[in-house]
């Protein structure tokens, strides 16, 4: 009975570790409960209005940011959430663009255009703008937690150790044997 106590801990321990490595553990448990999971982005982009107040979460990559006199103001082109709530790579599956903006300051040179993020954010409205020669209604939501994701090349710059070929010791040690 004894013998099988530790495995039950670690097992238990590895549980506990897991749990708080949760999709949303960047959401406020405060903000948790009042995202309203129905709503998804498509309706939000047909009827921006009609949402106003309701929270939710939206993904994406940043066009681009403005600092204004009310705060930050980021264009963002949607993309679907995977099950960890990050936005996936294919920019091709976007329904549309979003404006989220941020009233406490954040500096635009920290989230450069190709940044992919996340938002929890309460619904504003709309914002009519011009993309481009056209008019566009962006729907707008107002930030209450964003988390920007890392680079998805970042991890591919990690410095390796170049290792010469054996010809290049030739000269020097041959088989065991130092040569002069």
């Amino acid at each position: 009975m004894f013998g099988q106590s530790p495995k039950v801990f670690t097992g238990l321990a590895l549980a506990a570790c897991l749990a708080g490595c949760s999709s949303a553990g960047f959401i406020p448990a405060s903000l948790q409960a009042q995202i309203d999971k129905s709503l998804t982005f498509p309706q939000l982009h047909e009827s921006p209005e009609s949402y106003r107040g309701r929270l939710l979460v939206l993904g994406g990559e940043v066009l681009s940011a403005k600092r204004l006199k009310e705060g930050t103001r980021i264009e963002v082109l949607e993309i679907p959430l995977d099950s960890s709530l990050q936005p996936g790579l294919d920019r091709t599956v976007s329904r549309g663009r979003f404006i989220a903006v941020q009233t406490e300051f954040l500096d635009p040179a920290t989230i450069p255009p190709g940044t992919r993020l996340t938002v929890v954010g309460e619904v504003t409205g709309a914002v009519a703008d011009k993309l481009d020669e056209m008019d566009y209604t962006y729907p707008a939501v107002e930030i209450k937690s964003l988390k920007v994701w890392p680079h998805p090349d970042s991890f591919s710059h990690v410095p390796y150790y170049y290792y010469p070929p054996p010809s290049y010791w030739r000269p020097y040690y041959y088989f065991g044997q130092i040569r002069r």
